[in-house]
Parts: structure tokens; C-alpha cells; sequence
């Protein structure tokens, strides 16, 4: 596939309706079972049942996020996206208890296709904007 970044776009469109449908187990189809996600931002993410988890967790904490694909490019086998995330915080997340306020983000990923899966990803966000947003550290000038 890393000769058809067209189909590769095609891969992540897929992969973002799979999770605003909430359908963990059509992630099986999409993502490849060795699936790595760097991040600075995140948790570690090594494999797609811990892909999976992350989501259900986060699904649980923000039960209607859903994500919009605002940018994205391809070239070979990567794929960058621009993402809105938007999501009332209705349940705890990690440490943070529920505040019931919105949380509207923005987040950077390239996405790794090989062999009709996602098998890697680097993704980035600012855990310090979402924070403020749900009030859970002051928001300061």
C-alpha cells in the first residue's frame, strides 16, 4: 500500500467513522495486531488490544467525543491528520472526576500503512488546553 496514498487516506477515514461509531471490533480489519502509537501526549500504546482499551476508556469518560477530520495529506505510506476532538466529560477520567464540561481539542497523527492496516502512528495534543477546558487546573493569564 505504500504506493497508494490514496487508499491509505481512505484507511484513516475508516478508521476515524469506526471510532465515532464506537465498533472496537471492526478496529480488527483497520489496525494491524502489532499497532505502536507514539506519543508524549498519552499514555504508551504497544498493541491493538491496548488501542482498543484506550478508546473504551475514553469512550467512558467522553461518551458522545466524536472526532472530525479537518486536514489530511498522504505521501507513500504515511498519512497525516489535523483532528477536532469534541467531548463532554461525563464520567472520571484517569484521576480527574467528572466536570460535565466540553472539551474541544485539536490534535496532530501520522498514521504508518502497511499491508492495508494502520501498524503505527505518532500523535500529539495538549493535554494543558483540555485540562483548563474542563476545569480541572486553572486556567490563568
Amino acid at each position: 500500500m505504500a504506493d497508494h496514498p490514496e487508499t491509505n487516506k481512505t484507511i484513516v477515514r475508516k478508521f476515524v467513522e469506526v471510532l465515532n461509531a464506537r465498533d472496537f471490533e471492526a478496529l480488527d480489519g483497520i489496525i494491524a495486531p502489532n499497532y505502536f502509537r507514539h506519543s508524549y501526549a498519552g499514555p504508551g500504546i504497544g498493541s491493538l488490544a491496548d488501542l482498543k482499551a484506550y478508546f473504551r476508556s475514553e469512550f467512558e469518560s467522553f461518551p458522545d467525543a466524536f472526532e472530525t477530520i479537518e486536514d489530511m495529506f498522504a505521501e507513500g505510506d504515511r498519512v497525516a491528520v489535523r483532528i477536532s476532538f469534541r467531548g463532554t466529560q461525563t464520567a472520571p477520567m484517569g484521576l480527574y472526576p467528572a466536570t460535565g464540561k466540553v472539551m474541544a481539542v485539536d490534535y496532530l497523527a501520522i498514521y504508518r500503512i502497511e499491508n492495508g492496516k494502520i501498524v503505527e502512528a505518532w500523535a500529539e495534543w495538549d493535554n494543558l488546553a483540555g485540562l483548563k477546558q474542563l476545569g480541572h487546573i486553572d486556567g490563568g493569564h
